[in-house]
Parts: C-alpha cells; sequence; structure tokens
C-alpha cells in the first residue's frame, strides 16, 4: 500500500467502551504498513505505546497531516477543534452511538481505511462557528464550534431575556430557555431534538433555534453561513446564564454581555470513503425506512 498520508494521528476518547480494542487494531494497521503514527496523549493511557510519538491534543496538527478519531462524534468534534487551524483531515471510525461524522464501521476497518490512505476519499469542507464574549467593551473569552453555540439559563429553572442583531439589523428579542446557533453539521445534533430542521452540509448556513420560548410564534430561522450574528443579555436580567461551543465548559455571562458570532475563515476538511452517501446516513441514524416504491416498479 502506498499511502498519500505519511504522518497519522491517532486518537480516541479515554475509556470510551470498545475504543481501546479498535485503537489496538488501528495501530498495529498502520504499523505493518511502516506508517508514522503519532497518539494523543490520553488515549496513550488505553493502549500499549511503546515506541509511539505521544502529543498533548491541542499539538496534533503540529505533528500530523491525518487524524483518524475512533469514538463518537464527541470524539471527532474535540479532533475538529484541535487541528482545524492546521488544516489537517480528519477521518472517524465509529465507536459511538449515532455516529453522523464518524463513517467507519470498526468491523471493516482495514477494508475502508486502505483505499481512503491510498487517496481513494472524498473530502467535505464543514465550516465551525467562532464565538466571542464580550463585557464592557472587552473580549473576555472566545472559542470555536462545528456543531452549534447554546445560550441557555444556565442551573436556574427561569427562562432569559436577550435580543439578536444580524448583520447590524435587529432581529428579535426573546424569552426562552435559550437559543441554539447550529451550523449544518449541527442541525442533526442538539438542534434536531430542539425542532431545529435538518440542513445539507453542502448548504452555508446558520440555523437559530429557540429552546422552549415564551411566545409560540418565535420560530427556527435560516441565515446564511456569511452572517454576522449579535446577541446581547438583557442588561435586567437577573441571573448569570452560560454559553457553551459544542458542550464545552461553558462561560458565564453578566447581564449586558454580548455574544459575537461569525463563521470562522478555516473549514474542517472531513474526509469520507468513496461510498459515503449523506442520505444513507441520516436513513440508518434516524431510522426512515428503507426504500420500496421503486423496487417495486
Amino acid at each position: 500500500m502506498r499511502s498519500v498520508f505519511k504522518r497519522i494521528a491517532i486518537m480516541s476518547r479515554h475509556r470510551t467502551p470498545g475504543a481501546a480494542q479498535t485503537l489496538t487494531h488501528l495501530k498495529d494497521f498502520l504499523q505493518a504498513h511502516q506508517l508514522t503514527i503519532v497518539l494523543e496523549e490520553q488515549s496513550a493511557q488505553d493502549i500499549d505505546a511503546n515506541g509511539l510519538t505521544v502529543v498533548p491534543r491541542e499539538e496534533l496538527g503540529k505533528h500530523c497531516d491525518l487524524v483518524i478519531v475512533v469514538g463518537g462524534d464527541g470524539s471527532l468534534l474535540n479532533a475538529a477543534h484541535a487541528v482545524v487551524d492546521q488544516s489537517v483531515p480528519v477521518l472517524g471510525i465509529n465507536r459511538g452511538r449515532l455516529g453522523f461524522l464518524t463513517d467507519i464501521d470498526p468491523q471493516h476497518l482495514e477494508e475502508k481505511l486502505t483505499p481512503v490512505l491510498e487517496g481513494q476519499f472524498i473530502e467535505e469542507p464543514r465550516f465551525l462557528i467562532h464565538a466571542e464574549i464580550e463585557r464592557a467593551g472587552i473580549v473576555e473569552a472566545h472559542g470555536n464550534a462545528l456543531n452549534e453555540v447554546v445560550l441557555y439559563a444556565g442551573d436556574v429553572a427561569r427562562m432569559i431575556e436577550f435580543e439578536v442583531y444580524v448583520d447590524g439589523q435587529f432581529v428579535f428579542s426573546q424569552r426562552s430557555d435559550g437559543l441554539i446557533v447550529a451550523t449544518p453539521t449541527g442541525s442533526t445534533a442538539y438542534a434536531l431534538s430542539a425542532g431545529g430542521p435538518i440542513v445539507h452540509p453542502s448548504i452555508p448556513t446558520l440555523t437559530l433555534v429557540p429552546m422552549f420560548p415564551h411566545t409560540l410564534s418565535n420560530r427556527p430561522i435560516v441565515l446564511p453561513g456569511d452572517a454576522r450574528l449579535e446577541i446581547i443579555v438583557a442588561p435586567t436580567l437577573e441571573i448569570y446564564p452560560g454559553v457553551s461551543c459544542d458542550g464545552q465548559a461553558p462561560v458565564l455571562l453578566a447581564p449586558g454581555d454580548k455574544i459575537r458570532l461569525y463563521k470562522k475563515d478555516k473549514p474542517l476538511r472531513l474526509i469520507h470513503p468513496m461510498d459515503y452517501n449523506y442520505f444513507h446516513v441520516l436513513r440508518s441514524k434516524l431510522e426512515w425506512g428503507k426504500q420500496l416504491m421503486r423496487e417495486q416498479l
């Protein structure tokens, strides 16, 4: 096998059931083909890392030209955050529950992975949202999200009030449990469970999905992907809501804080085997049923 990738990083979520077995299989397969392996440091606790280069997750992108993730969508999100700025492609082996982003079945690892390493794959750019938290004119925190940015009430079971602006234009004020701002990638994640639409990943959009709004006329809104959003927390709010990127540790907001959101300048390079089909993924993960009509004609 002649691989187009020379230095391959492998990682998984620490102690994910079944991940260590698949990670070991993957390591042995790559070593059998004389490929250089870089192992993420948390994953190194689950397998024999003797003789391998072990680096922190944040440094993976500096040491490889491909990342292979063993786990679920959450594990792939972690990898995406680590390597997006270095434009390193990411491939997923599914050891999670749904696996919208992780394509390869562990039972067919060698069969599916060999053509990918030889250069036979589909590359798909997935954009991220960049979020900035501004307080009194100073940016206090920032982060990236491949799936969604979520404004929520926190641990207090109370509604929060905020205003939303798009490209400087006032859109609405809202009292609700919060707001989800999702990418097309995130349209099948938290936004879907909140009643948002499924958006094909080739369509560059941002979707605003209210969380239990006080007014039933508040509906999800689909915006252009290059729109710039500003969410202002009501200055009279008596609680401190949180904002989270892809379910990571939240940042607590103060009344009057602003959240600025816009498309990150670098996309994630997500790669799939050649037989990848987005609609097949939706059917299998969401149990939409099998094809009958055309087969009967």
